[in-house]
C-alpha cells in the first residue's frame, strides 16, 4: 500500500485579528515539509487547488514543479485538480513538464470540485457542473494517450491535427479520479478503468463508504478491466504527534475554526467537539493522534476497503510548521514502516 501526504497550503488566520498569514512564508514552509516527506521515505506528495483567501495554492503544478527539484523519489500529484474549470490541453502540458522535471514521478488527481470558486473565476457556469467534467475528462484522457488530437466538444473550440507537447516521460501520466462520495463519479471511474481515491473526511463514519468501494470494484470488473491494475485509495484529514491527547487538544481549535470558515458559505452548522472526538475514534474518518493509533486505524481501513493508497491530509486549519514537520517525521519513521511490515506479512 502506498502511503502519502497531502496539503492545501492552509494559511493561519489569527482568531483575534483575522489577519491571514503571508502566502510567501507558507510556501517557504511547504517546501521544507515536502523535502522532509521525501527524506523520510513517504510514497506520495499531493497539493490541492483552491481559490480562497485562506489557501496558498491556486496552481498545484507550480508547487509540484518546485518540489521536483528538491525531492528524489516521492510521487508528485495534485490533490485535487478541479478539472471542470481547467483547460485539459494546458493541464496536460503543465503536468508533463512536472513529469519531465521529476523523472517520471508526476500524477494528476482530477475532481469535479467540492469548492466552486474557480467556476466564476475562469468564466464557467455552475449549471454545467457535470457536463464540463465529462467533456474535459474525455479530452484529457485522449491527450494522455494520443500525441496528435482531433477533437470536438461543447465548451472549447475544436482541435484539428493538434500536437500536444511536451509528452510525459512514458507518454502517459497516471490519472486518478477523485470522488467525494457520489455514485456517479464512482461508476465513471470503474467504467473507464481509472484509479479512484475517495475523500473521507471531517468525522464521517468510515464504514459509510463501504457500498461505494464495492460499487467501484464491481463496475471495474464488469467492464473487463485488469484487476492486476486495480488501484483504490482514500484521503482523510490527519495530524500525528507523540502524545494523542496533547495532539488532539492542540488541533481541535485550529480544525474547528477552519471547518466553520468553510461552512459559512455552505450553510453548515458550527463544528462541535463531539464531532471531532467521534472522528478521532476508530469508527470515524479522522487520523489525529499518536503513531500507534494511526497504524491501527490505517490497517483497519485497509481491511475494510482493500485500499492500495492512503493519503493523510495534514494541514487543515494551518497547524504550525513545527507540528507539520513533526507529523511528517512520525509518519515516515514510525507509522509507514509498521504499515508496510503488516502489509508484507499479509501478502506472504
Amino acid at each position: 500500500m502506498e502511503l502519502g501526504i497531502s496539503m492545501f497550503g492552509d494559511l493561519h488566520v489569527d482568531p483575534a485579528t483575522g489577519k491571514i498569514q503571508s502566502t510567501q512564508k507558507r510556501l517557504a514552509e511547504l517546501m521544507e515539509e515536502i523535502k522532509l516527506a521525501d527524506e523520510v521515505g513517504l510514497d506520495i506528495l499531493g497539493v490541492g487547488e483552491h481559490h480562497r483567501p485562506e489557501y496558498a495554492i491556486p496552481s498545484p503544478e507550480i508547487i509540484l514543479a518546485a518540489a521536483a527539484t528538491v525531492t528524489k523519489n516521492i510521487k508528485l500529484t495534485s490533490s485535487v485538480t478541479v478539472l471542470s474549470s481547467s483547460d485539459p490541453v494546458k493541464l496536460y502540458q503543465n503536468f508533463a513538464m512536472v513529469d519531465l522535471l521529476s523523472g517520471g514521478r508526476a500524477e494528476i488527481m482530477a475532481g469535479r470540485g467540492s469548492f466552486t470558486e474557480s467556476f466564476p473565476l475562469f468564466g464557467y457556469d455552475l449549471q454545467d457542473y457535470s457536463a464540463l467534467y465529462e467533456e474535459k475528462l474525455d479530452l484529457l484522457l485522449k491527450i494522455n494517450t494520443d500525441k496528435k488530437i482531433n477533437w470536438d466538444g461543447r465548451f472549447r473550440p475544436p482541435l484539428v491535427n493538434q500536437e500536444i507537447l511536451p509528452r510525459a516521460t512514458n507518454n502517459n501520466l497516471p490519472i486518478w479520479i477523485a470522488a467525494g462520495g457520489t455514485p456517479e463519479s464512482v461508476f465513471r471511474a470503474g467504467r473507464l478503468g481509472l484509479p479512484l481515491i475517495f475523500a473521507i473526511v471531517a468525522g464521517t463514519p468510515l464504514e459509510r463508504f463501504k457500498p461505494l468501494f464495492e460499487l467501484y470494484k464491481n463496475t471495474y470488473q464488469q467492464f473487463g478491466h485488469d484487476m492486476d491494475e486495480f488501484k483504490v485509495g482514500m484521503f482523510s484529514h490527519a495530524l500525528f504527534g507523540e502524545d494523542s491527547q496533547t495532539t488532539g487538544d492542540y488541533y481541535y481549535p485550529l480544525y474547528s475554526r477552519q471547518m466553520d470558515r468553510i461552512g459559512l458559505s455552505r450553510g453548515w452548522s458550527l463544528f462541535q467537539r463531539h464531532q471531532y472526538d467521534y472522528g478521532r475514534s476508530k469508527a470515524g474518518a479522522m487520523f489525529v493522534g499518536n503513531a500507534a493509533e494511526a497504524i491501527d486505524k490505517i490497517l483497519y481501513a485497509k481491511e475494510l476497503y482493500g485500499i492500495t493508497r492512503f493519503i493523510a491530509h495534514l494541514d487543515v486549519g494551518a497547524p504550525s510548521h513545527s507540528h507539520l514537520m513533526k507529523a511528517i517525521e512520525i509518519y515516515g519513521t514510525q507509522i509507514a514502516p509498521k504499515i508496510r511490515e503488516a502489509s508484507f506479512k499479509n501478502c506472504i
